[in-house]
């Protein structure tokens, strides 16, 4: 178990994002975040790390307004 969704659950929090993180059928992790530019930049590098037992072959990011909706970060299952 590599752990990426709680990884980015853990980061997001320290860094005051909100949003959520849920696996998808083809074993990718798709991560929704809204935050200060700062800190979502601090996540996405920290994304495409992973976690220690994660290899992350790639990243694709889409900048987009937020919504507003999300109030915190959580795990989608």
């Amino acid at each position: 178990m590599v752990g990426f969704r709680a990884f980015a659950q853990w980061h997001a929090d320290q860094l005051g994002v909100r949003g959520w993180v849920r696996n998808l059928p083809g074993g990718e992790v798709e991560v929704v975040a809204e935050g200060k530019r700062e800190a979502l930049d601090s996540l996405l590098g920290l994304l495409r790390q992973g976690p220690r037992l994660a290899r992350v072959s790639g990243v694709e990011v889409r900048w987009e307004e937020p919504s507003g909706e999300p109030k915190d970060f959580r795990v989608r299952y």
